[in-house]
């Protein structure tokens, strides 16, 4: 007895470690589910999708469930190629008899029906036997469950996490591990929940997070300089933490919201989702944004799809127009049957992130390949084909009402793009590569040692009865090229390669929709390297004229103005103000303008610099060839003065005005003319020193010869007096003295200025706008003012003798002539002072040319053209008796 019972414990404890293939146990209850997608294999790998949405009871657990009784359905039919996916990959592993040797992979599919609590039965299901709904018991052990694919929804990867981690079985957000389990999950939502929860579990990720696409995103909006854009998100714990996170990541890259909004997600609306609904498309369409980012899932999309029918539903008067619409990778734009018919051309020109894909070899072959009859365990294709190509099979469990009937010889390739894509798409690329790493992962754990079995007999590795933790060690290894041609491995973050596609929505009239690929955003690289982008590529809404639309609050200050902020509204919103004199802006939207740089000026426009000219008074223009001309010609003028009277030496009206002084005087009149020239030319060391010295040495002369004379004719008319003192003073003595004494007092001023702060060459850049002003500067203004001063104190007291004097009776008196000459003099150099103080530049020069010619001429027309009068055209007059007789006639 007791050897029996032993007997029959070997036998159960063989039985239980599946040692023995014939054992059988039967569950009489069963759980039917009509949408599941199962291929039996020695490995199975599970796989938790939402195709299919509908109207069914609750599952509380409370009792065992029964058969689901469901409504009308509703098929995602573009995210029936997720299944397909999977199916392909396994396929082709099978079929490579090398792969795996003796070894066949298997897949069991459920569908949670788009309500994410469903992922619970859907997970336990996966882990209990075949068909029967009773965890923790395997009566099956050919279901040798070794992965589970599913999360197309973040909150859909939690849940099964949430199972998964009760059995201590591994969940990530594409592949994590946890160790000492029994199987493995792979989840394909790209989501950074499942991190903040599982944070201590190493995660294997074939999509990048949510984060990561928030960076594309915003260096998507960078690169076109959009400012000005809407936010729209899903109404759940993912939008709150999107508007969390980007809200200040736009604000700290200068971008402003200009509305923000929740849709929900939801297949069926109600009045008060719809009223919500036209509230957005209106908030939408008011909005001057032209770029609108939209996150959340597919659910949120259709909902979408319904708000902008409000119009069409005349729930409003707000005209459609045409947007850009950048959507996230969960958003993925399918059409259900009812929605065949809609207008979606307001999509057109739309950008979406996707998951990275390439086109694996022959799954558009094996595409085409499948038909509605003699797929035994596929419960998907039946209603997705009727919904895919609105017909109906005559056996259909549920009739949907469509005129056609359903041959099963329709062929996918004609379908829309919004209904089945025939090329891969991101997700199915995920689910391909992880069916792959899973194989390669088993392949590398049946060659490790251990990995056969000790006993040669046995052929096939011994990997129905490895704990799958095993492949941890094994998977975060892996690298290898798939069929692709693409390398896949992860880093040791646990991340696979992060990369996303941008494509561009074409959505025409006919209904024809396709995408195209016009970038990549490479996360992991630098900020200037992250976004490789095509613009010729891009097809914009026709609302824009194919033109790229601006999305600004403001349309942009141009060059030469600025910015200036609009009190109580966002830092995008601003008003132009033009730049202020003397500065410029030579880029759009500048914050301030600025000076150019010391030799430049701003331009008409003021948003360029260019070089200023040079400006001296020069003897290649006008004014300066004028005034040149002019001193030479008041030269040549006073040369010939001086040759008259050098001829006429002689004669009673030259011996009369003192020959010496005369000469003097003229001498130091055509010195003045001449040293005129000193002020026209580029300014020197040399020019710089002579011209003003000269002038004011030269001009003391001259007037102080003047002095002379007139003080001279006082002194003779004195001396005519009976008994006067005075003739001893008269003579050639006491003129050269006055001369000489008056002008060492000039020369010494002149020596103090050249010793103590001589003039020098300088530029000035800032006095005029256009130009650089070459001069002479002064050094001390008060030496030259000095100077200056002392020949206006030599002028006024000659003109002070010569008035006292202008009524001597004598023919020969000049004191009349002087006074008006110095009446001139002194009217030219008052009015040059406040004259030569209000000019700059070439002018400033020309001014005291033109005082020095005109003082100039004033003493020598007025003091020598009455005599040259006499002496040329009235020579009788030149006569001693003539004079003299005059003379007697006046004083009768």
């Amino acid at each position: 007895m007791v050897l029996i019972v032993f007997v029959m414990v070997l036998i159960a404890l063989y039985w239980s470690t599946g040692k023995v293939h014939d054992a059988k146990c039967t569950i009489r209850e069963s759980l039917t589910r009509l949408h599941t997608y199962s291929q039996e294999g020695e490995l199975i790998i599970g796989e938790i999708s939402s195709f299919v949405s509908t109207t069914a009871d609750q599952m509380d657990f409370n009792e065992p469930p029964n058969d689901m009784v469901y409504d009308t359905p509703f098929v995602r039919t573009s995210h029936y190629q997720y299944a397909l996916a999977l199916a392909f990959a396994v396929e082709e592993i099978n079929k490579n008899l090398q792969f795996l040797p003796n070894v066949t992979l298997g897949f069991h599919i459920r569908d949670i029906y788009m309500n994410e609590r469903e992922s619970y039965r859907a997970t336990m299901q996966l882990l209990s036997t075949k068909n029967r709904f009773i965890p923790n018991y395997k009566c099956d052990f050919r279901s040798n469950l070794i992965a589970v694919i599913g999360g197309a929804e973040a909150k859909t990867s939690l849940y099964i996490a949430t199972v998964l981690s009760l059995y201590n079985i591994p969940q990530s957000h594409s592949l994590r591990f946890l160790p000492h389990v029994d199987f493995l999950q792979l989840a394909y939502a790209s989501t950074s929940l499942m991190q903040e929860i599982f944070s201590g579990v190493f995660m294997y990720q074939m999509v990048a997070n949510e984060a990561q696409q928030y960076k594309g995103i915003l260096q998507f909006i960078l690169h076109f300089r959009w400012v000005w854009i809407g936010l729209i998100v899903a109404d759940d714990e993912r939008g709150e933490r999107c508007q969390r996170v980007m809200l200040p990541l736009f604000s700290q890259n200068g971008i402003c919201l200009a509305f923000t909004a929740k849709i929900r997600q939801a297949l069926m609306i109600t009045f008060e989702m719809m009223t919500n609904g036209w509230q957005s498309y209106e908030k939408l369409m008011e909005s001057r944004a032209d770029v609108v980012v939209l996150f959340g899932d597919t659910g949120s999309i259709s909902y979408f799809r319904w708000a902008l029918r409000s119009f069409e539903l005349e729930l409003t008067t707000v005209k459609p127009k045409g947007k850009v619409y950048i959507m996230t990778i969960q958003m993925d734009f399918a059409s259900y049957f009812y929605q065949r018919n809609w207008d979606n051309t307001i999509f057109h020109g739309t950008i979406g992130l996707t998951v990275h894909t390439q086109e694996p070899p022959g799954f558009q072959q094996f595409l085409q390949r499948k038909k509605p009859f003699g797929n035994k365990g596929d419960g998907f294709i039946r209603e997705f084909w009727e919904q895919a190509f609105l017909c109906q099979f005559s056996d259909s469990r549920v009739q949907m009402g469509f005129d056609k009937v359903c041959t099963g010889q329709e062929k996918m390739e004609s379908l829309p793009g919004d209904v089945f894509e025939m090329s891969m798409t991101g997700t199915s690329y995920s689910i391909y590569n992880a069916v792959y790493a899973i194989a390669h992962a088993l392949r590398d754990l049946s060659s490790s040692p251990g990995g056969h079995r000790r006993k040669p007999k046995r052929t096939k590795p011994n990997l129905f009865h490895r704990p799958s933790w095993q492949l941890h060690h094994f998977l975060k290894r892996v690298s290898f090229n798939n069929s692709a041609g693409e390398t896949i491995s992860f880093y040791p973050s646990g991340e696979a390669n992060p990369r996303y596609d941008i494509v561009n929505w074409h959505i025409f009239q006919n209904r024809s929709f396709f995408k195209v690929k016009i970038g990549e955003v490479h996360p992991e690289a630098p900020a200037d390297q992250m976004l490789t982008i095509h613009e010729e590529s891009i097809t914009w809404n026709s609302w824009f004229n194919n033109t790229k639309p601006l999305s600004v609050c403001t349309q942009s200050c141009h060059p030469g103005s600025r910015k200036e902020r609009k009190e109580g509204e966002p830092f995008c919103c601003y008003d132009c103000k033009q730049c202020p004199g003397g500065k410029i802006s030579n880029w759009k939207d500048a914050d301030d303008c600025f000076q150019c740089s010391e030799g430049q000026y701003p331009n008409d426009d003021q948003n360029g610099c260019l070089p200023k000219g040079l400006n001296f008074l020069s003897y290649r223009e006008t004014l300066g060839i004028v005034l040149a001309v002019l001193s030479l010609s008041l030269s040549l003028s006073t040369s010939v003065v001086l040759g008259i009277f050098i001829k006429h030496q002689n004669t009673p009206i030259v011996k009369a005005n003192n020959r010496d002084l005369t000469y003097s005087l003229l001498v130091s009149l055509l010195l003045c003319f001449l040293s005129s020239l000193l002020f026209i030319g580029q300014p020197d060391q040399v020019t710089c020193k002579l011209r003003q010295t000269a002038f004011g040495i030269i001009f003391a002369v001259a007037v102080s010869s003047v002095l002379a004379k007139t003080i001279t004719v006082v002194l003779v008319f004195m001396a005519t007096k009976p008994g006067s003192k005075i003739r001893s003073w008269v003579g050639k003595r006491l003129s050269n003295a006055i001369i000489l004494s008056s002008t060492l007092v000039q020369v010494s001023i002149c020596m103090i200025w050249l010793y103590t702060d001589p003039p020098f060459p300088d530029v000035d850049f800032h006095s005029l706008a256009v130009e650089i002003i070459l001069k002479c500067n002064e050094g001390s203004s008060n030496m030259f003012f000095y100077i200056l001063g002392y020949m206006g104190f030599l002028a006024l007291v000659c003109f002070t003798v010569a008035f006292l004097a202008r009524n001597l009776p004598d023919t020969f008196n000049e004191a009349k002539f002087i006074t008006f000459s110095m009446l001139v003099f002194c009217s030219v150099w008052v009015s040059f002072v406040p004259t030569y103080l209000s000019t700059k530049g070439k002018y400033m020069v020309a001014v005291e040319i033109f005082s020095i010619l005109a003082s100039s001429t004033g003493l020598l027309g007025c003091i020598f053209l009455p005599k040259c009068y006499v002496i040329l055209l009235r020579p009788e007059l030149n006569d001693k008796k003539q004079l003299m007789r005059n003379r007697k006639g006046r004083e009768i």
